[in-house]
């Protein structure tokens, strides 16, 4: 969407907000379908990094997900800009009955890019 969906953008902010991680999603983009839980950045960037801790090979980008140190604390709900990405946990693209990853993986998605969407995660079957 050149023109971001407004409904979607206020449900985005208001999870950013209150730092939920349990409103699914389901999107369309370009090329995939991507069904999983929305969650705020901090939470999303918090767990990306934490994954990425635990690996030999990876530990190095973890530092790169987490939020620098701000003392003042979050800006005022007054002066936040929209959201421009989507942060989804728990998340598998659709592939005709599969769900890729099985166990869900981390996506950010750029708003603009969706072009359609629903409240709730899709099922999917493995046979």
């Amino acid at each position: 969407m050149s023109h971001p969906d407004e409904l979607l953008v206020a449900i985005a902010a208001l999870v950013e907000t209150e730092g939920s991680n349990q409103m699914p999603l389901t999107v369309v983009v370009p090329g995939a379908v991507i069904t999983g839980r929305l969650a705020a950045e901090s939470v999303w960037r918090k767990r990306v990094a934490e994954v990425l801790e635990t690996s030999e090979h990876l530990g190095p980008f973890a530092a790169l997900f987490l939020p620098p140190d701000d003392p003042t604390g979050p800006e005022p709900a007054d002066r936040r800009e929209s959201p421009t990405h989507l942060h989804l946990h728990l998340a598998r693209i659709l592939q005709g009955s599969y769900g890729l990853p099985h166990t869900g993986g981390m996506y950010r998605i750029t708003i603009d890019q969706i072009s359609s969407w629903t409240v709730g995660d899709l099922s999917y079957s493995d046979q």
